[in-house]
C-alpha cells in the first residue's frame, strides 16, 4: 500500500493526458478524444476539457420539487428551474416561510453540481395540477379542497393510490377513465423538460449537465418500490409511465419501450432506470415480481433488466441500503459501518410514526423466505436479504447459477431525494432538511414521517467516470456502470481488476493507462483467468480536495461469493489505511484531529480466489470521523431547548463519511 500524493492522484484522475490514447475495456485501443470516444444523440459541440482516461463528475439524480405532490418544496414554490439554478450555485428562495405564505430565507450550495435530473413523481402530476391550479375545472371540488388544507392530508389522499397492488386513478378527480388527470399533467411535465432544456450547457464549455427525468412511485403496501427514470436526451415521451400505469418493474420497462426508441414515435428516445432506497423495501425489490419462475421467464427478466436498470442507489436522506448485519440467509461477519445512518436494524424494536395509525412499536425481523413485509417506508416491517445492496448482489450471483444471467448485476451511486429543491445539499453542517415539517433545528431533531426528522441524513451524491460533461457521456458512464456513490463528500474512487497488474503499480505516472490496458474498471466483468491466475485488484481514492473536507482513514475491498454448497457469503477486506489511527472529532468545535490520508493506493492479489466460483468485488473508502448533522443542530438550540437526543446517546455525536464504486464481477468460464 501507498499513500499517494493528493498533487499527484487528482491531476491524474481528473485532467489525464486528453490527447492520448487509452485502452478500452477489451484492452484494444480507444480513440483519441477527437475520434469516437462518446457516441453522440444530439447536435452539439465536444468538450474542451475531455479526456479518453474520463474524469469525475458529481451531481445528484434524485431531486424533487413542488411538482412533486409531497415535497416540501411547495412551501416555497420551488420550481425544476430553481432546482437546476441552485445546483449551477445560484440562491433560491427557501424557508423559513413568512406570515403571508411566502419563503422568507435563502439557500445556496457549498459548490455547484456537474449535473441533475429533477425526478418530480410521475403519478400525480395532473392530479396535483388539478386541485392547485384556480382555473382547472377540479379547484372547488370537495376533493381538492381538502387536498389542499393540509399538506399532509393531500399527500395521503393522493398516496393511498400507489400503497396498492392493482393502483387506478381517483374518478371523482380525474374521471371514470382518468383522461382529465393525464390531459392536465401534459402541462408540468413540459415544463419539466423545458427545465432541463433551457439549464443544459451546449456550448463546448460544457460547465453543467441536466436529464429529463421523474419518479416511478410504486409503495404496494408502504414498502418502497421506487424507480427514477432518467432519459438520455430530449426525445422523451409525452407523459411518464407511472406505477397507474405498470405496477411492476417488467411492465415499467414494457411500457417505456412502447412509447420510445425505434418503431415508435419517439425513435430517438433512450431512458435507463435506478432504484433507490432498497433498505425500505420489505423484499418487494426481488427479482422477478408479478411474474411466473420458470426458466424463460427469468431469463428474459434478467435481460431486460441488465438492458434497462444497470445502477442502484446506495445512500440517500432516508438512510443506507449497503448492508444489514445479523442475515441468516448470507454468511457475514459483522461491520459496524452497516450502522452509519442505518433505519433499518435487524432485531431493534422500532418506533414508527404512521399517518394511518399514529405511533406504533414494531420489531424488525427478517422475511420468511419467499415472502414479503409491509410498511417498510414507516421504517417498519421485516427485512430481506435484497433490501440491500451487498447482500442483493449475493442473490445475483446465485440466480446466474441457475439461469446463466445475473438480474441484480447493478452498479453504484447516492443521491439526496431532496424534497426541497435543494440538489447537492449534502454539507453535515448546513443541512437545512429534505421534507416537510424540517424547517428548525427543532423539527429536525425529532422523529419524522417517512423516517425523517432525527432519522434522517442530508443524503449523498452521484460520481460518474465520464470523457465530458456532458449527456452522451454520462449515460454511457452510467450505462458501463463506471460510476460511484459518496455520502455526501466528493471523494474520488477508483477501482479496477486484472489479472497481472505490478505490485507497484501506485507508483508509476502512467498507471490509469496501465489499469485500462491491463484489466477493466469498476461495473466490469474479469474474464480470462488463466490456470493458476488470481485477481489483481488496483484501489485508489483521493479526498474531497475542499479546505474543510476530511482525510480519509482506510480503503475497504468488499468480496461476495457463493460456495460450491451454493452458501452464499460477503467479507470486508481492510487494504490500505487503518481504523486504528486515532481519528476523533471534538464535539465542542467540530475540530478532527488523528492522522489521515489526502489519498490512498493499493495493488491486492485475492489469495482466496475460486475459479470455479461467482464472486463479486467492491470498494469501499472511509474518512475520519466528523460531526453528524444533528450534532450541528443541537448546538444551535439553547442548552434548555434542546431535546433528549442531544444528550442520551441515542444518536452518535459523530459520523464517518463513505464512498462505495461500482462491483467488478467474476463469473467462472
Amino acid at each position: 500500500m501507498r499513500a499517494v500524493p493528493l498533487r499527484f492522484l487528482l491531476p491524474v484522475v481528473l485532467f489525464a493526458f486528453p490527447a492520448c490514447r487509452a485502452p478500452s475495456e477489451d484492452g484494444a485501443a480507444a480513440p483519441s478524444v477527437s475520434g469516437a470516444v462518446v457516441t453522440r444523440t444530439g447536435d452539439r459541440p465536444a468538450c474542451l476539457d475531455a479526456s479518453p482516461l474520463r474524469q469525475a463528475l458529481f451531481g445528484d439524480l434524485h431531486v424533487h420539487t413542488s411538482f412533486s405532490f409531497d415535497a416540501a418544496a411547495n412551501s416555497t414554490g420551488a420550481t425544476p428551474a430553481d432546482a437546476y439554478r441552485f445546483a449551477k450555485g445560484e440562491s433560491i428562495p427557501f424557508w423559513p416561510v413568512g406570515e403571508d405564505g411566502a419563503p422568507a430565507g435563502s439557500i445556496t450550495i457549498d459548490r455547484p453540481l456537474d449535473f441533475v435530473a429533477v425526478t418530480d413523481h410521475g403519478e400525480f402530476l395532473g392530479e396535483r395540477s388539478l386541485c392547485r391550479d384556480p382555473e382547472s375545472p377540479r379547484y372547488d371540488s370537495e376533493f381538492c379542497t381538502e387536498f389542499r388544507s393540509n399538506q399532509r392530508t393531500g399527500m395521503q389522499m393522493l398516496g393511498a393510490v400507489i400503497t396498492t397492488e392493482t393502483p387506478s386513478r381517483i374518478e371523482e378527480l380525474c374521471g371514470e377513465d382518468g383522461s382529465l388527470c393525464l390531459e392536465w399533467a401534459k402541462s408540468p411535465w413540459e415544463a419539466i423538460i423545458e427545465a432541463a432544456e433551457d439549464a443544459y450547457d451546449r456550448t463546448e464549455a460544457c460547465s453543467f449537465t441536466t436529464f429529463v427525468g421523474y419518479e416511478y412511485t410504486g409503495t404496494p403496501g408502504i414498502s418502497n418500490y421506487h424507480r427514477n427514470v432518467i432519459f438520455r436526451g430530449a426525445e422523451v415521451p409525452d407523459l411518464p409511465v407511472s406505477y397507474v400505469d405498470a405496477p411492476t418493474d417488467s411492465l415499467l420497462w414494457q411500457g417505456l419501450d412502447d412509447v420510445c426508441g425505434e418503431g415508435t414515435a419517439r425513435p430517438g428516445c433512450d431512458y435507463l432506470t435506478i432504484p433507490h432506497n432498497s433498505n425500505l423495501a420489505n423484499g418487494r425489490m426481488a427479482p422477478y415480481r408479478g411474474l411466473d419462475t420458470t426458466l424463460e421467464s427469468r431469463r428474459a427478466y434478467a435481460e431486460k433488466r441488465l438492458e434497462r436498470e444497470p445502477i442502484i442507489e446506495i445512500f440517500q436522506h432516508k438512510g443506507g441500503s449497503e448492508c444489514v448485519n445479523g442475515l441468516s440467509s448470507v454468511f457475514a461477519e459483522p461491520d459496524e459501518l452497516c450502522g452509519v445512518e442505518a433505519v433499518r436494524v435487524l432485531g431493534r424494536d422500532e418506533t414508527v410514526q404512521s399517518l394511518l395509525a399514529g405511533e406504533t412499536t414494531l420489531r424488525t425481523e427478517e422475511c420468511p423466505e419467499g415472502e414479503n413485509g409491509n410498511q417498510g417506508m414507516l421504517g417498519a416491517g421485516c427485512v430481506d436479504r435484497t433490501d440491500f445492496v451487498r447482500s442483493a448482489l449475493v442473490v445475483g450471483l446465485e440466480e446466474e447459477m441457475e439461469t446463466g444471467l445475473n438480474p441484480v448485476k447493478l452498479g453504484i451511486i447516492a443521491s439526496t431525494d431532496t424534497h426541497t429543491a435543494t440538489p447537492g445539499a449534502v454539507a453535515e453542517e448546513d443541512w437545512r432538511g429534505a421534507v416537510s415539517v424540517e424547517q428548525t433545528p427543532g423539527e429536525r431533531l425529532q422523529p419524522g414521517l417517512l423516517t425523517s426528522g432525527i432519522d434522517g441524513n442530508p443524503g449523498g451524491l452521484a460520481g460518474v467516470w465520464a470523457v465530458e460533461n456532458s449527456r452522451d457521456a454520462i449515460f454511457e458512464a452510467m450505462e458501463r456502470r463506471e460510476v460511484f456513490g459518496t455520502s455526501g463528500p466528493r471523494i474520488r474512487p477508483r477501482f479496477f481488476g486484472g489479472w497481472d497488474y505490478s505490485a507497484n503499480l501506485c507508483d508509476q505516472p502512467d498507471l490509469l493507462e496501465q489499469a485500462y490496458a491491463g484489466g477493466v474498471p469498476m461495473g466490469g466483468d474479469l474474464t480470462g483467468a488463466g490456470d493458476g491466475a488470481t485477481p489483481t485488484l488496483l484501489a485508489f481514492a483521493a479526498r474531497d480536495p475542499a479546505d474543510d473536507a476530511g482525510l480519509l482513514q482506510q480503503l475497504q475491498l468488499i468480496k461476495g461469493w457463493v460456495d460450491a454448497d451454493g452458501t452464499g457469503h460477503t467479507r470486508v477486506i481492510p487494504v490500505a489505511g487503518s481504523p486504528d489511527n486515532g481519528a476523533s472529532v471534538d464535539p465542542a468545535t467540530g475540530e478532527r484531529s488523528g492522522d489521515g490520508h489526502d489519498s490512498l493506493c493499493t495493488v491486492y492479489r485475492d489469495e482466496d480466489f475460486d475459479p470455479g466460483l461467482h464472486a463479486y468485488y467492491y470498494l469501499r473508502v472511509v474518512e475520519n470521523p466528523s460531526l453528524r448533522w444533528s450534532w450541528h443542530d443541537c448546538q444551535r438550540l439553547a442548552p434548555e431547548n434542546r431535546p433528549a437526543v442531544c444528550s442520551d446517546g441515542s444518536y452518535p455525536e459523530s459520523i464517518q463519511e463513505m464512498a462505495w464504486t461500482s462491483p467488478i464481477w467474476f463469473r467462472p468460464e
